[in-house]
């Protein structure tokens, strides 16, 4: 950081945007730096940096003018993003065993009449900020879900709780703090779990699970549960995570050594929403004058070889997707301490939720050997490190797949220009090699 933001710029940006800073900022016996003005300022301007962790797309800003901006809701995903492109889709509604209520899309090709004919299902699993559009933002000879529903699969596509597409709970709302409290570890064993079930049960076959990301934790963590992996009969993930120690972002490690989640949860911040109004006013005014918000990419993900950057303005039309504050704290966890664990409550909480002072882990050898699986991964990823991706496959003892491809980054996977023959078509040749099909097919 080249200059340091004075006390009456902080102030303007709180007033402007009806918040006081004494709000955000208070003398804290848990984080004494809040009392130190100069560590105080470094803090706002770490913290405003949040905002774009795992982010990989608010990344372009001109003239002080960010591209980001308040989203309205119409609609559904698939009269906003589906049908527009020509496939034929329908909305579906589940609930959670918790009761979160989560819409699936499911999608068809566009080329002749096979929605009486569809082929085996697969289930498009998003990462963190993001929804199931993620899979449709590039043109539909260069997107996944388009691609798969032109190759005949039976495409539907899941959204966690809290995003945009997602339709609330039965009894809690938004405003609730109850609502926010979760993080990966629900999303994996009550989201995915649901989602897996109501396409098994709907289509009669096992599913085939694609996952991104954050994706691929909720994916190896559910795996591992024989009641869920039951119903998979392959997986493939994309930058494939169950260990987080070797991050090399360097922004995510700045973050992580600051102890932002934990400043978060202190502050009674439940939900980050990227697209309030306060975050938007600040991040502009920040970026307009005191930071180098144009490399902002990069400093989150790692480099990206191939992300098409002319597009931006029209991803930010659907990205980036809310999450909770506890889900970050889980992840940060990863990162401190190494391990694949449920959340990290401390010593008595785990005791009481636990029965143990540790949280259990989530044994990646219980994932059975007779389950198939794929995995793409690239050399620079700041977040999937390789390293990391190592330690996975010590663990696992199923029959693994890999490609790896040294220029790609952690969004390549999903927005490469070149991700339908460098990536694309490897996951459906491996898909029909399971099909005992012809991969032309």
């Amino acid at each position: 950081l080249k200059r340091e933001i004075s006390t009456p710029a902080i102030q303007k940006i709180f007033t402007d945007s009806g918040v006081r800073s004494s709000a955000f900022w208070p003398t804290s016996p848990v984080f004494p730096a809040f009392s130190n003005p100069t560590m105080n300022h470094r803090l706002l301007i770490s913290a405003v940096l949040l905002q774009l962790f795992v982010f990989a797309f608010a990344a372009n800003f001109t003239d002080g003018e960010s591209t980001l901006r308040l989203r309205t809701p119409n609609g559904d995903m698939c009269g906003q993003l589906i049908q527009p492109a020509g496939y034929s889709c329908t909305e579906h509604a589940i609930e959670t065993t918790d009761g979160y209520l989560l819409a699936l899309q499911r999608v068809s090709s566009r080329n002749g009449n096979i929605i009486s004919n569809r082929g085996p299902p697969v289930l498009l699993q998003h990462g963190l900020f993001m929804g199931g559009d993620c899979w449709f933002l590039n043109s539909p000879e260069d997107s996944l879900g388009f691609i798969l529903a032109d190759q005949g699969f039976d495409v539907w596509v899941g959204n966690v709780r809290g995003t945009f597409w997602s339709h609330g709970h039965v009894s809690l709302s938004e405003d609730d703090k109850e609502f926010w409290d979760w993080s990966w570890q629900e999303l994996a064993l009550y989201d995915l779990a649901g989602m897996i079930s109501h396409i098994y049960t709907a289509t009669k076959s096992k599913v085939f699970l694609v996952g991104h990301s954050q994706g691929t934790i909720m994916s190896l963590a559910a795996l591992s549960q024989p009641n869920i992996v039951k119903m998979v009969e392959a997986a493939v993930l994309l930058c494939p995570i169950s260990y987080l120690d070797h991050v090399t972002a360097p922004l995510v490690h700045k973050m992580v050594t600051l102890h932002i989640d934990q400043m978060i949860v202190a502050m009674g911040i439940h939900q980050l929403n990227f697209r309030s109004e306060f975050l938007i006013n600040l991040l502009d005014s920040l970026c307009a004058d005191l930071l180098h918000c144009d490399d902002m990419l990069s400093s989150i993900t790692g480099d990206n070889c191939c992300f098409n950057s002319s597009r931006i303005e029209y991803y930010l039309g659907y990205e980036p997707h809310p999450s909770s504050a506890k889900n970050l704290r889980h992840l940060f966890q990863m990162i401190r301490k190494g391990t694949f664990a449920k959340y990290d409550y401390g010593t008595f909480k785990n005791l009481e939720l636990y029965g143990q002072a540790s949280p259990p882990v989530f044994d990646l050898s219980l994932i059975p050997d007779s389950l198939p699986m794929w995995m793409g991964y690239g050399g620079l990823d700041g977040l999937a490190d390789v390293d990391d991706m190592q330690h996975t496959l010590k663990e696992l003892v199923c029959n693994t797949e890999l490609l790896y491809l040294e220029n790609y980054g952690h969004i390549d996977f999903l927005l490469s220009v070149r991700a339908k023959e460098d990536v694309y078509d490897h996951i459906i040749g491996f898909f029909r090699s399971l099909l005992g099909q012809s991969s032309s097919a």
